[in-house]
């Protein structure tokens, strides 16, 4: 038990934040697509493909642990981070630290199995820009966007390297885009809630209007690029190429919306599991997705 009298093993289950583990979707992006396109030469091996987000699902949680250990007093400032398992002092810095280690190991292993050489490799940048961000990188303005916004693009690349496939630029461009615009508008969100600078000093170099305009350029860059990859990808059916544009519309709008009048941004992760209107937007991304590459045959 811990001081609060709550299960070690809950706090480290909490520690761990399976949930966050939402944002591996982005690992899952490629899959209708590559394997839609013959020519590429996708291979979707299942067993190697879960080893290999398995894996990177504990490499995620061993970076949150080890970013928890190094804020931890800046995070008992914060009026939500302050419950953190760590910062709450329901685990100490001893055990996390070896839940950091086993959690690295066993990623790190297991993206090796599933994925051999070339993910192991990829996951380990992960971890590196995960590192320098932790240690200093994030009190840094634009730095710290660009960093979180690395580990989106890792995630794509990821799931393009366990199907054995080339990414195309212009998913890149896209994942790149989408997931500037997440980070200013969770840099946003902490700006408007007057965090304090002491536990984000990145925040003093951004204000509302620089960061309203980052986040309509990215937006806007993320629909194009989006567009463009539907008609050039090849590999949807005639007519259908932009079937699934809507939701993307949707979905990249709505979220400015609530960023804009409601503040609301700074979790993403909490949103993907609140707003029912994202959940929508995910859902029929999928189905019209799947009808345009062919996979589902119905009457239109």
């Amino acid at each position: 038990m811990n001081g609060r009298n709550q299960p070690l093993a809950i706090s480290l289950i909490r520690l761990a934040r399976p949930a966050d583990w939402i944002k591996n979707i982005f690992v899952l992006a490629p899959v209708p697509f590559a394997l839609a396109d013959k020519a590429a030469g996708a291979s979707f091996d299942a067993t190697s493909f879960l080893l290999g987000l398995t894996g990177f699902c504990l490499i995620n949680s061993a970076v949150y642990v080890f970013n928890d250990l190094r804020d931890a007093v800046g995070d008992r400032l914060h009026p939500e981070k302050k419950h953190r398992p760590i910062a709450a002092r329901d685990v100490s810095p001893a055990v996390a630290s070896v839940t950091a280690a086993i959690l690295l190991t066993a990623g790190l292993v297991l993206c090796w199995i599933g994925g051999g050489s070339g993910v192991l490799a990829l996951v380990s940048v992960y971890v590196g820009a995960n590192i320098a961000y932790s240690s200093g990188a994030k009190n840094v303005a634009l730095l710290d966007v660009f960093l979180l916004a690395s580990g989106f693009v890792i995630r794509v690349l990821l799931g393009c390297m366990l199907l054995g496939v080339g990414p195309s630029p212009w998913l890149l461009l896209c994942t790149s885009s989408l997931a500037l615009f997440l980070g200013f508008t969770k840099r946003r969100a902490d700006l408007l809630s007057g965090l304090d600078l002491q536990h984000r000093p990145s925040l003093r170099g951004y204000n509302e209007a620089f960061l309203d305009q980052a986040m309509t350029i990215t937006a806007g860059v993320s629909l194009v690029a989006y567009a463009l990859y539907s008609i050039l990808s090849g590999v949807l059916l005639e007519g259908r190429e932009m079937m699934s544009m809507p939701w993307v519309a949707y979905g990249i709008l709505n979220y400015l919306r609530l960023a804009a009048t409601t503040g609301a941004g700074g979790s993403p992760v909490r949103i993907a599991y609140t707003s029912h209107s994202s959940q929508l937007c995910a859902i029929g991304w999928l189905v019209t997705v799947n009808w345009s590459l062919g996979n589902w045959s119905f009457a239109w």
